[in-house]
């Protein structure tokens, strides 16, 4: 029995549909949300840019060995190289400026900012740019961005199986 990529029902006789340009393998009742889509022979399928793991004929046991590996490879992106600011950097701002003896235009001025910029970062209104960043960070002697956290991972699902399904969060109106 294969559950359903988009209720989540069991279903013995998944129907792969196109919905918005994704393929899922789906229940009967579900079939009418999307096309259907013709499937291909595990021999003849060609890999395409856009392939996703419910493609092949076989889905139970393909969705499930792919998302067991999919955390150890994931491909990276450019989000991957980006340093995450940190929560409190409104506070580290005001009590690096406090210690340094400055006002917030004192601030700005050695920054070459304005001093509105500058207490709109104090008061957490906008996060600073990466050039604003970097002249806090060297002018205070201060560090904005967060650690590493150790919940890096990918999100693995909610359901018993592993497996997470539209079902899980939509709510259909018949």
């Amino acid at each position: 029995m294969v559950q359903c990529e988009m209720c989540g029902a069991e279903t013995s006789s998944p129907k792969t549909i196109k919905v918005e340009g994704a393929e899922l393998d789906v229940c009967d009742n579900c079939s009418d949300f999307g096309t259907e889509v013709k499937t291909q022979d595990d021999s003849s399928s060609t890999s395409t840019k856009y392939s996703t793991s419910s493609s092949s004929g076989s889905s139970s046991s393909s969705s499930a060995s792919t998302s067991s590996s999919s955390s150890q490879s994931r491909r990276s992106d450019m989000f991957d190289d980006m340093d995450e600011i940190a929560q409190d950097y409104d506070d580290r701002i005001r009590n690096a400026r406090e210690s340094a003896g400055l006002t917030q235009e004192d601030l700005a001025d050695e920054l070459n900012e304005k001093a509105s910029l500058i207490r709109k970062l104090e008061r957490g209104d906008v996060l600073p740019s990466d050039e604003v960043q970097q002249k806090l960070e060297s002018q205070l002697d201060i560090t904005l961005t967060a650690g590493g956290s150790a919940d890096d991972e990918e999100w693995s699902g909610g359901s018993s199986t592993g497996e997470y399904t539209l079902g899980d969060v939509v709510k259909r109106k018949d």
